[in-house]
């Protein structure tokens, strides 16, 4: 930190603020007259028409989300949505800017939906001559446009490889091949569904007498594995069968690679497989136009739309002989990993522009820049 450089505790960094009438987040408009800024990640969250509710910005200032942590610099007159929603005013000695990327660096710890405004007036704010300020400013806000469009970019090429995969799919299963059967999901498929032992008899610990309960949020990660006693098991899946997401959001998620006993939220698809493969199927059923399909015709029950096999069975299905399956399997395996490889790429490009802008604040507020 350079020697010039001042220290001050963050509230006497910001000015007293009048705020305005907030919003409720039911009430916003899709179109209207002034935008709404809220405390959601989206920088506008709706619209609002009546000029007495909004907030008069004179200087830029910084929208803090007291639940979120979001942060947003706002430089023209906005109304507020309700809840969390903190305006910080910087006072004459901080560029509003600077103030902002400043609050870019503070590393506040996660509190859930609690409120984290006690954690930001916990923080001292570091800051040079304006002129210095401004200086770096300028560095920052030119490198960061840099990172935006180089994110932009990468995000769409990312964006790009995902749909070149689900093109190739729906050239597959929606352009019929020569000699294909024409036949119905519920003529080469069967569905069943799991089965829901009581919580009470759920553990955490694996133990001889006992199996895995497979539950749709396990194949995203491991962290709540949940084991029941063998007995009170009722179906099973390997890791190499077809499961299907009942429940959403979102709905009609096509899974495997687990094993053990599945709960009511999932469904196996077991295919006749004198007829269908099963990466025939699981390839088939990850395709768009079953799943608009599927969400079209499922049913709402308790405010929740879930998916039954009837939904399922009168769906149309194309097939060529099993041989001609693995053909098309072996293709789209081929493009998948293709398409995973320059995701991952793309995926590490966006870390590596996220790593270098916390680095350039980083130098920006120790003197560095």
């Amino acid at each position: 930190m350079r020697v010039a450089w001042v220290k001050k505790p963050f509230e006497d960094c910001i000015e007293k603020v009048t705020y305005t009438q907030k919003i409720q987040r039911k009430d916003f408009l899709h179109d209207g007259a002034y935008p709404v800024v809220s405390q959601e990640e989206d920088f506008i969250n709706g619209y609002w028409n009546n000029a007495a509710d909004l907030f008069k910005v004179m200087t830029p200032i910084v929208v803090f989300g007291d639940h979120t942590k979001v942060l947003k610099y706002v430089d023209f007159d906005f109304v507020l949505g309700a809840d969390g929603v903190k305006i910080l005013q910087p006072k004459e000695f901080l560029l509003p800017k600077f103030f902002f990327y400043q609050l870019q660096m503070a590393n506040l710890d996660s509190l859930g939906y609690a409120r984290h405004y006690k954690l930001l007036k916990e923080l001292v704010l570091n800051y040079p001559s304006l002129s210095e300020q401004q200086r770096i400013v300028n560095i920052l806000d030119e490198a960061f446009d840099g990172v935006a469009t180089a994110k932009i970019n990468t995000e769409k090429n990312l964006q790009n490889a995902r749909e070149l995969f689900e093109s190739y799919l729906q050239s597959v299963f929606t352009k019929r091949g020569e000699g294909w059967m024409e036949t119905t999901l519920g003529e080469v498929c069967e569905f069943i569904g799991g089965s829901q032992p009581p919580k009470s008899v759920f553990s955490k610990t694996k133990e001889a007498d006992n199996i895995r309960l497979i539950q749709i949020r396990d194949y995203k990660s491991d962290k709540h594995v949940v084991y029941i006693p063998r007995a009170q098991a009722r179906r099973f899946c390997n890791s190499d069968d077809v499961m299907i997401g009942r429940y959403g959001p979102p709905l009609f998620q096509i899974l495997r690679g687990l094993e053990g006993a599945y709960n009511v939220a999932l469904m196996k698809a077991v295919p006749d497989e004198s007829k269908l493969s099963r990466d025939f199927l699981f390839y088939f059923l990850k395709h768009s136009t079953i799943l608009q399909y599927v969400i079209y015709h499922s049913e709402r029950a308790a405010g929740q739309i879930g998916l039954t096999k009837e939904t399922l069975e009168p769906y149309p299905i194309s097939l060529p002989t099993l041989a001609d399956q693995q053909k098309v399997v072996d293709t789209i395996i081929e493009l998948e990993s293709e398409t995973q490889r320059l995701e991952s790429i793309y995926q590490q490009k966006l870390g590596a522009l996220e790593a270098l802008k916390k680095s350039l604040l980083h130098q920006a507020f120790t003197g560095a820049l």
